[in-house]
């Protein structure tokens, strides 16, 4: 057992692999205590489940080999992968989520989620452009870990990508232009609004409308930008 989880409480609901693993997804449990998702993700019938789940107060269990295909993405894409499940390992944080009264992630649980996090994101050489957040790979469908989720935390480990602070600009030609340049960071635009409104969720939480805008077009560059030029690492 790795030395940073408490306990193992297995999943039946997982199978293997398709692809190699490539990507962190990051989750909130939508439920009002950790016993309960865990008692939802060991449940065969409920088939869902996630590698890890994390407590308020910081205790880490494990519920399905890093090895193995948990199933925590449901439908999703990211930079040209559907089968996301395949590619990631996804960690559930306890929180009430949006529907039982959002609110921020204690410090313990971060602090337990950041040793874990550099240890995966090592281990399997994982670029921090692909330690991302469910609704960045499902925006159609979700909104977690979401926008009281502190992603500049991370970013200032080096295990995610800092926000952009850049003026406001406007590079692309059209918000058809701005779709194409979303798409090709990595997110599915089949529903735009929907696309654009995970993007502020991760980049840009304080304002979350679906509009586009000349920050976020400004944002997107310097993202796409960053990327090309070899710094997502």
């Amino acid at each position: 057992m790795d030395e940073l989880v408490h306990r193992f409480e297995p999943s039946p609901n997982f199978n293997d692999r398709a692809s190699p693993i490539s990507m962190v997804v990051l989750h909130y449990t939508d439920m009002k205590s950790a016993d309960e998702a865990l008692e939802r993700m060991c449940d065969e019938e409920a088939q869902v489940s996630a590698h890890y789940l994390i407590s308020r107060t910081g205790e880490v269990i494990q519920m399905v080999s890093e090895e193995k295909r948990a199933w925590h993405a449901g439908a999703s894409f990211w930079r040209g992968t559907k089968d996301v499940n395949s590619a990631s390992i996804g960690i559930e944080l306890d929180n009430d989520g949006h529907q039982f009264g959002y609110k921020p992630f204690p410090r313990a649980q971060m602090e337990a989620l950041i040793p874990l996090l550099a240890r995966i994101i090592e281990e399997h050489d994982i670029a921090r452009s692909n330690v991302v957040g469910h609704s960045d790979v499902a925006p159609a469908r979700k909104v977690d870990p979401g926008e009281l989720f502190d992603w500049e935390w991370l970013a200032k480990l080096g295990l995610a990508i800092r926000r952009p602070d850049i003026p406001l600009g406007d590079p692309f030609e059209n918000d058809g232009a701005f779709y194409l340049a979303l798409e090709r960071y990595g997110y599915d635009i089949t529903d735009g609004h929907k696309a654009v409104e995970a993007f502020q969720r991760r980049w840009r939480p304080n304002l979350i409308d679906g509009m586009i805008d000349g920050q976020l077009r400004a944002m997107l560059f310097h993202l796409l930008l960053e990327r090309d030029r070899g710094n997502a690492r």
